[in-house]
């Protein structure tokens, strides 16, 4: 259930907009927003409506127009940029799609970089990044590189990297998205046990069930909230539609 103290993440009045030339595109409009330490949150809403737009703007990998963003006390839009990297890389893990997974790295390299980017000792790095990756069970493939495991592997890899360096906040967008159905479940079922642990998880996503697996969804559309509440609530408001 949702903390009762402050909000691990407060959002109020973000803009972003995205100008080409003269023409402008307002992809946030004005988003109000807190996230409870130890929630899981689903967001859904059609393609192009700003979904990933938000998860740049709220974790910081993008700069917004106007309003704050503040993670753990901090305000991250009036960081500076070299503030906000290093605050995200101490504070957050992503997941992604793609994996994001660099290629010519084992399973195990590829977990530690964020330690080692954030000053961890090398046998440290290493030896918590065995453990993670243990964890979601690939416990003897640390040394495989992305291209000798398969999607689902990949993506356990992305989740131990995300959660190596304890973060505040996870971000996953579209996590089984490049998955089959079997193991898009396998994924999910992991990322339920990470936050049943007591992790703080936003996942956006266009499968019903992942956005059902949640205990609050979040929708957005046209650069805007428009529902935010229990998924089971969701579900009966639509069915009335």
């Amino acid at each position: 259930m949702p903390s009762t103290d402050a909000p691990i993440l407060s959002a109020r009045g973000v803009r972003k907009v995205y100008r080409t030339g003269a023409v402008e595109v307002e992809a946030l409009r004005g988003i109000d927003l807190d996230l409870g330490a130890g929630e899981m949150v689903t967001v859904m809403g059609p393609s192009g409506n700003g979904k990933t737009t938000l998860l740049n703007c709220l974790s910081g990998l993008d700069e917004i127009d106007a309003g704050s963003v503040v993670i753990d006390g901090e305000d991250i839009a009036a960081m500076s940029d070299a503030r906000r990297t290093d605050h995200r890389a101490a504070r957050m893990g992503f997941i992604f799609q793609s994996f994001n997974l660099i290629g010519v790295l084992s399973a195990a390299e590829n977990v530690e970089l964020p330690l080692l980017l954030a000053g961890a000792r090398p046998k440290e790095a290493r030896g918590r990044a065995h453990e993670m990756l243990t964890r979601v069970g690939l416990d003897g493939r640390d040394r495989h590189r992305p291209a000798e495991l398969s999607g689902g592997e990949q993506q356990r890899v992305a989740i131990a990297r995300a959660l190596v360096s304890e973060p505040a906040i996870i971000w996953a967008d579209e996590p089984t998205g490049n998955l089959d159905s079997t193991t898009a479940t396998a994924v999910l079922d992991l990322l339920l046990e990470v936050h049943s642990a007591g992790q703080t998880l936003v996942i956006i996503t266009h499968d019903a069930d992942i956005g059902a697996s949640g205990e609050r969804l979040i929708e957005v559309r046209n650069g805007q909230l428009v529902y935010d509440g229990s998924p089971d609530h969701a579900h009966a408001v639509h069915s009335r539609d």
